[in-house]
């Protein structure tokens, strides 16, 4: 019986003991808690985005970062504004001191834009983006790689380095124009953003010489994935065009991209006819269409082929369908 009553007090006095132990503890937590709470926010690490900064001090997550940043110095002092998305990756949006207003509008519709894209696409390309602002035509011209005069009509380019089929392309990046922001304003800035982005998640199952109404129209669609709005005001001159009675008769051709007074009709026709397949056949038949229709230049029978294989009806049938769709969707 003594030994029981011995085990009990023992018991009983531990017992007291991680008691008091355990107030002790979280006495001990609140104050530092309470200590948290009532440091300036200056002493806290800060939470967000991070801060524009000097170009140098950027980690080199995309091994074209130091390149980039050698051909915008020559231009002025550069900024880079980082974006780390929850998986890590590293977005990077380069501009100059002049510019910071558009480096951090378009560091904050990064993730968006390669999340949206993502979302499309599918998760087979590198998920960042890097994104520079240049400061005049020439550096425009420069990073772009252009060899011929640049129109002032183009407000953005995506670019890659040469690379072969069937392996991943490197040196991507989105570049805009010095007054691509003035031009288009917050929603149409993200809106090429996403376009552009969509470009660099699909180059690589993109050949050149592909049709255009595929390459820019799926750009496009993506681009204003998502927006409410209806077509006449997505594509007010293709519905002003039906209105008048002209239905477009097929899909655009490769020469009404170029720029020019009707490269809005084609850019808005095409955007139509990606619109109408993901409407009708679903998002991911459109993306099939895509990684078909984009395997390089198409011949009528070729073209018809990819539309059976992914939607399950020809060309012809396609565009009538698309035809009947666009005029109930324009009827005033």
């Amino acid at each position: 019986m003594s030994a029981l009553r011995r085990f009990r007090g023992w018991l009983a006095a531990r017992q007291r003991f991680e008691f008091v132990v355990t107030v002790a503890m979280v006495v001990a937590l609140t104050a530092v808690g309470g200590a948290l709470i009532l440091l300036p926010k200056s002493v806290l690490p800060a939470v967000g985005p991070a801060p524009a900064r000097a170009a140098g001090e950027e980690p080199a997550a995309d091994p074209q970062l130091p390149e980039v940043r050698r051909l915008m110095e020559s231009y002025g002092p550069v900024v880079a504004q980082q974006v780390s998305a929850e998986d890590g990756r590293l977005s990077v949006v380069f501009g100059h001191a002049r510019q910071r207003g558009d480096v951090d509008l378009l560091a904050k519709e990064a993730g968006p834009a390669v999340a949206a894209v993502t979302e499309l696409w599918g998760a087979d390309w590198s998920r960042a983006a890097v994104v520079v602002v240049a400061s005049s035509t020439a550096e425009f011209a420069s990073l772009t790689h252009a060899t011929g005069p640049v129109s002032p009509e183009v407000a953005a380019a995506s670019v890659s380095d040469p690379y072969l089929p069937g392996s991943r392309p490197a040196g991507q990046r989105v570049v805009f124009a010095p007054d691509a922001a003035r031009r288009l304003g917050p929603d149409g800035l993200r809106e090429t953003l996403r376009h552009e982005l969509t470009h660099v998640a699909a180059r690589a199952r993109t050949t050149d010489g592909s049709p255009q109404w595929v390459l820019e129209g799926f750009a496009e669609y993506s681009g204003h994935r998502g927006e409410d709005r209806s077509l006449a005001q997505q594509a007010p001159a293709l519905t002003a065009r039906i209105r008048s009675g002209a239905l477009p008769a097929d899909l655009p051709r490769d020469a009404d991209f170029a720029p020019g007074p009707g490269a809005a009709l084609a850019y808005e026709t095409a955007w139509s006819a990606n619109a109408f397949a993901a409407a009708g056949f679903g998002e991911p038949r459109l993306v099939d269409l895509y990684r078909h229709a984009a395997t390089g230049p198409k011949a009528p029978a070729a073209l018809d082929t990819a539309f059976r294989d992914t939607l399950g009806v020809g060309h012809d049938e396609f565009v009538a369908a698309w035809r009947d769709w666009l005029a109930a969707h324009t009827a005033a």
